[in-house]
C-alpha cells in the first residue's frame, strides 16, 4: 500500500512541477498587437470588444521621452514601448479585443510618430517582444489602470499540491 502512495506523490510532484515551469517563463507581446495578423473565416464579421484597460489616460510620458525623432532609435523606442506596454500583455495579445488598436492609437497620438514605426522597428523573435516576468511597473500602477500577473495562480497551485502532500502522509 506505501508503494502506491509514493506512485501517487511522485506523480503528483511531477505534475505541480511542470506547471511551475510554465508559470516561470517569460511573457511575451505577441506580433499580432502591430496589426498585421490576417482574420481568418468568421472572425472578418466579429466585432471585438472593448478594451478592460483605459488606455486613454495612461502616462505616455516613458515612450515620448526617449523615442524622439527624426531618427527614432529602435533600441530606445522598443525599450519604451516594453515598458509601457509589457504591464498589459495579457490584454494586448487577447485578439479578440481592441487593446492593440486602442494603445497604439493614444501612442501616435501623444507621440505624433510614424504610421508602423514600432512595428517596423521592434522585432526580437518569433514570438514577439520579450516581457520580463516581473512585477508591472509604477507607472501603471500610479495610473490606476488594471494589473495583470500570475501570483494567484501560483498560490493556488501552491496549495493545492501542499493539501495533496499532507494526504499522502
Amino acid at each position: 500500500m506505501v508503494r502506491i502512495h509514493r506512485y501517487q506523490f511522485c506523480a503528483i510532484l511531477v505534475f505541480f512541477l511542470s506547471l511551475s515551469a510554465s508559470n516561470s517563463a517569460s511573457t511575451f507581446l505577441s506580433e499580432g498587437i502591430f496589426g498585421h495578423h490576417i482574420a481568418q473565416g468568421r472572425n472578418l464579421l466579429q466585432a471585438k470588444t472593448a478594451c478592460p484597460v483605459n488606455f486613454e489616460f495612461q502616462n505616455y510620458t516613458i515612450i515620448t521621452s526617449q523615442c524622439k525623432g527624426p531618427q527614432y532609435p529602435p533600441n530606445l523606442c522598443c525599450k519604451a514601448l516594453k515598458d509601457f506596454a509589457c504591464p498589459f500583455t495579457e490584454q494586448l495579445n487577447d485578439l479578440s479585443n481592441d487593446c492593440a488598436t486602442t494603445m497604439f492609437s493614444y501612442i501616435n497620438l501623444n507621440g505624433k510618430y510614424p504610421p508602423g514605426l514600432f512595428a517596423s522597428e521592434c522585432r526580437e523573435g518569433k514570438e514577439g517582444l520579450e516581457c520580463p516576468a516581473l512585477a508591472p511597473s509604477l507607472s501603471a500602477n500610479a495610473s490606476g489602470s488594471q494589473m495583470t500577473g500570475k501570483p494567484a495562480k501560483a498560490l493556488i497551485l501552491g496549495t493545492t499540491f501542499i493539501v495533496l502532500l499532507l494526504q499522502v502522509f
